[in-house]
This record gives C-alpha cells, sequence and structure tokens, in this order.
C-alpha cells in the first residue's frame, strides 16, 4: 500500500477553553474543551453519532481518521462492551492526540493503528466484522475526503456486519457531496444524510441493510440519547425528517 512521503505536520490552538487540531493549517480537524475532554464538542462530530438511534450495543465500533479523537474516546468511555478501533495514516496525529487531547493508552477494548485506512477496509481479516464504521478522512487542504471511490466505499460495506452501519464526514467542495453520496449508493442499502453544520461538513448515514423508520420511536430514542448523553439527538430525527421530506418533493 502507498503511503504519501510527506505527511502534513501537526499543530495545536487554543480559544476560549477549547483545544484545536490542525495539519500544519488553520483548518480545525478536532477540538477538545479541556474541561470536558471526554465530551464531543463538535456539532459535526456529534452528528456522526447519528447511528446510535438505530444500534444500542454494537460489538465493534471502528473510526478511520483519528482526528483529535473525539469520537474514539466517547465511544471507548460510554460503550462498555464495545471494542473500539482507530486507524490514522499520521504517527504525529497518534501521538499528539496522546499528549495534548486525553486519548487513553491501547488496552483489551481499544487499538489505535498506525495504519492506512484503504488497507485497513481492503484485509479480508476486518471483513464482516464491523458493526459501526465512522469515517472522517481529511488532509490539511480538505477539498474532500481523500478516500471516496466507489471501490473504497464496497470495501467499507464488505467490513460491515449484517445490520452494520457507516457514518461519513463529505466536508469539502460542493462537488464532493454529490460524489461521495453517488458512491455509497451504488453500494449500500440505504444511503440518507443530515443538515449540513459547522461550515458545512455533511455527515452521511449509509446502511448495510436499510432499516424500518418509525418517527415516534426515533424520537423516543432521542430523548434516551439526549438524557443519557448529552447529545443533540432530537436534532438527527429532524435532520431525517427533513431529508425524507426533500426526497418526497423530488
Amino acid at each position: 500500500m502507498h503511503f504519501p512521503s510527506v505527511l502534513p505536520i501537526v499543530t495545536t490552538s487554543e480559544d476560549d477553553g477549547v483545544r484545536f487540531l490542525h495539519l500544519g493549517t488553520p483548518m480545525v480537524q478536532g477540538a477538545m474543551r479541556l474541561s470536558k475532554p471526554d465530551a464531543i464538542e463538535l456539532e459535526y462530530v456529534q452528528n456522526m453519532m447519528a447511528w446510535m438511534l438505530f444500534q444500542h450495543a454494537p460489538a465493534h465500533i471502528v473510526q478511520l481518521g483519528l482526528g483529535s479523537a473525539a469520537l474514539t474516546k466517547f465511544s471507548y468511555r460510554q460503550f462498555a462492551a464495545s471494542r473500539v478501533t482507530a486507524v490514522e495514516l499520521n504517527p504525529a496525529v497518534i501521538s499528539t492526540c496522546e499528549a495534548m487531547f486525553a486519548l487513553p493508552p491501547n488496552d483489551e477494548r481499544l487499538r489505535v493503528l498506525n495504519a492506512d485506512a484503504l488497507a485497513f477496509v481492503l484485509d479480508q481479516a476486518n471483513h464482516g466484522a464491523i458493526d459501526i464504521l465512522q469515517v472522517d478522512l481529511y488532509d490539511e487542504i480538505s477539498n474532500g475526503p481523500v478516500l471516496d471511490s466507489p471501490e473504497f466505499y464496497q470495501a467499507c460495506f464488505d467490513c460491515m456486519a449484517p445490520d452494520g452501519i457507516m457514518t461519513t464526514n463529505v466536508f469539502g467542495d460542493y462537488a464532493s457531496y454529490e460524489k461521495n453520496i453517488q458512491a455509497m449508493e451504488l453500494v449500500f442499502d440505504a444511503v440518507v444524510w443530515l443538515p449540513a453544520v459547522d461550515d458545512e461538513n455533511l455527515v452521511v448515514i449509509a446502511f448495510k441493510n436499510a432499516p424500518k423508520i418509525d418517527f415516534s420511536e426515533l424520537y423516543e430514542r432521542a430523548g434516551m440519547i439526549r438524557k443519557k448523553y448529552n447529545l443533540r439527538a432530537k436534532a438527527w430525527v429532524d435532520g431525517l425528517k427533513q431529508w425524507m421530506k426533500s426526497q418526497l418533493a423530488e
């Protein structure tokens, strides 16, 4: 597998009690509120947890692209029965998260791998083994996901358990929205998306097998998530309703 010869430098900044991760540019690659290191600070990163509306106790949660480790830490702390794996190409991102973003050390449930995300999903040892796949793969330019082909999303699909769910951030040029969504729709049984937040970060939810959607049940579940995890879960259900109305209007 080809690795870039030069990886971007990793820098941090702080403002009003929040620490930010950067890849050598002002673009924000992740954030952590210093007073709440295990909470998810950014709204779009919270949206990456929208799979919680449909799965309550996943056995294996995988994050492609570590960022500031917000998703990895939250999944590790809040789902005590789950194995959590993060795959990150840049070793400096991993070491910075360990030193500056409260990433815990690997143990029997947590694995943070310095590896290539495409190689990971192509590895047959990982096929059929992932319940939740969270994909947030960006370089320092952030024009769009660094992996966005139908072949990549097919490999993601192959890694998923029968009722697996993938959430993907497709922030970048507007053209990348359509390109990524169309690539996912070629592979997954159902693909939906939430309204863009945080400077046009659009989170897409892809289902290996389409779920039955009952909005009254989803709102009930959202209330439980809000109470237990302090996530903006009602907005996820509102976003799904908005998406459904837009599709029916076309």
